[in-house]
C-alpha cells in the first residue's frame, strides 16, 4: 500500500457500477487496539488471526497487518478503507458516541462521503 490509510463511511445517491476489490490491508501499530477499533467500534467481525487479523467486509478481505517500522504508518499516498452505509448521518453521530472524531460530510459526485481514523491515526 506504502501511502496514508483513511477510513471513510460512503452514502451513494446513485447506482455505481458494480466493480469487486478483493483485498486490502492497512499498516498497524498495535494489533490488539486495531482489533478492537475494527469490531468493538466500527463493527466488523474478525474472521481469522495470526501473524495478521481479517475481517470479511461484504466478500471483500480486509487485513491487518502489523509493522515495526512506524514510517510505513504514514505516507502520502490516496488509499482509503470505504464503508458504504445508507444514512451517514446516523452513521457518524455512532461514531461520534463512541468517541471517534470524523470529517464533515461532504457532498461528492454520486453521494456524499466523510472521513475518520483508527487508532493510528490514519
Amino acid at each position: 500500500m506504502g501511502g496514508r490509510y483513511k477510513q471513510a463511511l460512503y452514502q451513494s445517491t446513485k447506482e455505481v457500477r458494480d466493480e469487486k476489490t478483493t483485498h486490502d490491508f492497512a499498516f498497524v501499530s498495535d494489533m490488539e487496539k486495531a482489533i478492537s477499533f475494527f469490531t468493538d467500534i466500527i463493527g466488523l467481525k474478525l474472521i481469522s488471526r495470526d501473524v495478521v487479523a481479517r475481517f470479511d467486509i461484504d466478500g471483500v478481505l480486509f487485513e491487518l497487518v502489523p509493522v515495526s517500522d512506524k514510517t510505513k504508518l504514514h505516507g502520502s499516498g490516496n488509499a482509503r478503507l470505504c464503508l458504504k452505509v445508507d444514512n451517514i448521518h446516523q452513521a457518524l453521530e455512532e461514531l461520534h458516541t463512541k468517541g471517534i472524531h470524523s470529517s464533515h460530510v461532504h457532498e461528492v459526485e454520486n453521494g456524499m462521503l466523510a472521513s475518520f481514523n483508527d487508532p493510528d491515526g490514519n
